[in-house]
């Protein structure tokens, strides 16, 4: 009998597994060129990430001074950073094996990635005018040596630290002393710069080696015998320290939460490793980097993030072919959007739908002379966002507009400050959250009256309202009429104003007092169900699972027989496939062109399925600590919709990974016809549901 070793994987391990499975897009020759360089960058961004919450969490604990076993899954915090900082090395070399062989392929490509060394007569010319006109203006050069105090390095920019040595005196006397200086990356410039191309060859210098190039203009006053510079980069804690002032405004606290971010305490140090052992012991002494911080030796380059941004030099057949949203099947953008939402739901699921049904829709709230009142949660929202824009508007035409807007949104704490202000200005009322909660649900409510009577209309979705991440994120938003459903919705707006007072819900599940306990009764109806000998069974679709609780209750139905099917696509603290624990419980991760994004929960229920879509995934923040809203799908064709959709991911055999013990990311086995549920889910929308 197989045992497992542990009934938990480690939420941090998972993480990290998760961003191999993105690292492992960079290798997949399946994958268009320049769009594997852009996994590396989003490998990178999400590394940074991790960092800046996930480590300086655990850190935090050792620091403290506990074991914090409880919490991180039966492993004690101090081992927990070795393991992290051992994978994150291992994971690091592979990406820079990665981009080599990419740049190898390029090349075939007539792509040249060239270094200051390799540089021709022309580019060279090219190259110092670019960085006089271009790059010298913004650049921030710091010498060290006479410093009292070392300057504070922000958080993930790249520097390039420089090491001269000066000879003093005679050269008989060959007194020599080392001079070290930093050079900030600038961030106003593109990383990479094209030059110009040579017949049909394109060449692409990285904004590092164009300084490189030009140090001897940068350091003109040192009479230096040699200059060496190589790359380092910092990343600080983000975690926010609110204070408890009562004199400054929410805002305030804020915004003066998220600039102390740029003098938090350091967290992970990345290197060249290349570089000078006495560069390396000056920088580490003088940035005070501990012993609990994550050292990591690198490659020549670092952010490279910033190779999501890699330029498509025009080389379409290079990059993933860009699909046109579908429409709605049987929903107009012509004619009133409320009108055909009160003859029936429908369901949006961008990016493979058009995201014009949003705005479509609060743009004839905001007009429609009948419209009272627009209430709506805001999470995350585009950089010129239309929603915003509609919001103004329907204020300007005279209706009641309430936004509950979360200002703790991590790493968009600063836009969502800038959009409070202005939707304040504008006359929006502003709600900003429960204390202690953060609200994370994604709903909208709006009130028309009709025959002398307010009727309700509404959406309800699991991602945020925002037209970038609509094109890249896989997301379902229900359109809705259902007046009980709305009416609940309109009890969660007043528990925004009123939180002594819990409401109670007969269709919503709502955290954080009843999305556990409803999820639970759910499994509990199905473990009854397989031990009546009945068809039992649980399909999820979800971002991360980390709630141990809800792992137990899972575990304890897979003993009970009930066939539990999980499409996870980040951290899944659960194990499957372990005899007398989990061996009905089968689970994957799909990693592809879109980011997998929904959250649903299907439920045998005896025959008659339950079908639910929330914006809560199962984590403790998400069940405990925030305000999330889980929403029925009573309507036969959208259920119907959902159902097919999840099993055509379900189904995935190319871009599937495999959850087990092992935690070694192994591709599904393939099997014939081959599933590539992301564009195949685009199929079935575009052969099934033409208007």
């Amino acid at each position: 009998m197989m045992k497992a070793k542990n009934k938990y994987v480690n939420r941090e391990i998972s993480w990290l597994r998760f961003n191999e499975r993105v690292l492992q897009e960079s290798a997949d020759i399946n994958v268009p060129l320049i769009e594997r360089l852009r996994f590396l960058g989003i490998f990178s961004n999400n590394l940074d990430e991790f960092f800046k919450v996930r480590y300086a969490t655990v850190k935090r604990i050792v620091e403290a001074g506990k074991e914090g076993k409880s919490v991180l899954g039966g492993e004690k915090a101090k081992d927990l950073l070795e393991e992290i900082t051992k994978i994150v090395i291992q994971q690091q070399t592979k990406s820079v094996q990665f981009l080599k062989k990419i740049q190898e392929e390029l090349e075939g490509q007539n792509i040249f990635i060239i270094k200051e060394t390799q540089l021709n007569e022309s580019q060279r010319t090219f190259v110092k005018n670019y960085f006089m006109q271009k790059v010298s203006p913004q650049l921030m050069t710091i010498i060290l040596n006479d410093l009292t105090e070392f300057p504070t390095l922000k958080d993930t920019a790249a520097y390039l630290a420089i090491k001269m040595v000066i000879l003093n005196g005679t050269v008989k006397t060959k007194n020599k002393e080392n001079r070290f200086a930093l050079i900030e990356i600038p961030k106003g410039i593109d990383r990479f710069v094209v030059l110009p191309k040579e017949g049909d060859k394109n060449y692409i210098i990285i904004l590092d080696d164009v300084i490189r190039y030009c140090l001897r203009s940068i350091f003109t006053m040192f009479e230096y015998e040699t200059i060496s510079a190589h790359m380092i980069k910092i990343t600080r804690d983000a975690e926010l320290d609110i204070d408890d002032d009562l004199s400054k405004s929410f805002i305030e606290k804020i915004s003066s939460s998220v600039e102390h971010r740029k003098i938090s305490d350091p967290v992970r140090f990345v290197y060249d490793k290349k570089i000078g052992a006495d560069t390396l012991n000056y920088l580490k002494e003088k940035m005070n980097v501990e012993d609990t911080d994550s050292i990591i030796p690198g490659g020549r380059y670092h952010n490279r993030r910033d190779y999501m941004g890699f330029p498509s030099l025009g080389r379409q057949d290079l990059l993933y072919n860009k699909i046109s949203p579908l429409r709605v099947k049987g929903i107009s953008l012509e004619g009133s959007i409320l009108e055909q939402i009160a003859k029936k739901d429908f369901v949006q699921y961008a990016p493979y739908h058009t995201f014009s049904y949003v705005i479509k829709f609060l743009r004839e709230a905001a007009l429609d002379p009948k419209v009272r009142t627009i209430k709506i949660t805001v999470y995350r929202l585009a950089r010129n966002s239309q929603v915003a824009a509609s919001l103004i508007n329907a204020v300007k035409n005279g209706k009641q507009v309430t936004v509950q807007i979360e200002l703790q949104a991590r790493f968009d704490e600063q836009a969502n400050i800038q959009y409070a202000e202005q939707l304040q200005a504008e006359g929006v009322k502003l709600i900003f959250g429960v204390p202690g909660l953060k609200v994370h649900s994604k709903i909208c409510v709006i009130e028309r009256e009709e025959d002398h009577k307010m009727k309700r209309y509404g959406f309800i979705s699991t991602g945020n309202f925002s037209e970038a991440t609509a094109k890249i994120y896989t997301d379902y938003t229900l359109f809705t009429a259902h007046d009980a459903i709305l009416k609940e919705l309109n009890k969660v707006f007043k528990f925004f104003e009123t939180t002594y007072k819990i409401n109670k819900y007969n269709h919503l599940i709502v955290s954080p007092h009843y999305t556990k306990s409803t999820f639970i009764k759910l499994i509990n109806n199905e473990i009854e169900a397989a031990k009546m000998g009945k068809e039992a069974f649980i399909k999820i679709r979800m971002n991360s699972f980390t709630s141990y609780k809800m792992v137990d209750k899972l575990y304890d139905a897979s003993r009970a027989g009930v066939k539990i099917q999980l499409i996870v696509r980040g951290v899944c603290c659960l194990i499957p496939g372990i005899k007398g624990m989990s061996e009905n419980i089968e689970a994957i991760s799909i990693v592809d062109k879109f980011l997998e994004h929904p959250r649903v929960f299907i439920f045998g229920n005896s025959g008659d399925t339950k079908v639910y879509i929330s914006s809560a995934d199962w984590m403790s923040r998400n069940l405990d600590y925030r305000v999330e809203v889980g929403c029925p799908i009573y309507d036969p064709e959208v259920k119907k919709e959902i159902l097919e959709t999840f099993e055509i991911s379900w189904n995935d055999n190319v871009k599937a990974r495999v959850f087990n013990e092992a935690q070694d990311n192994s591709y599904r086995e393939t099997a014939k016809p081959e599933v590539r549920s992301q564009f195949a889910v685009y199929d079935y929308y575009k052969t099934n549901y033409k208007n």
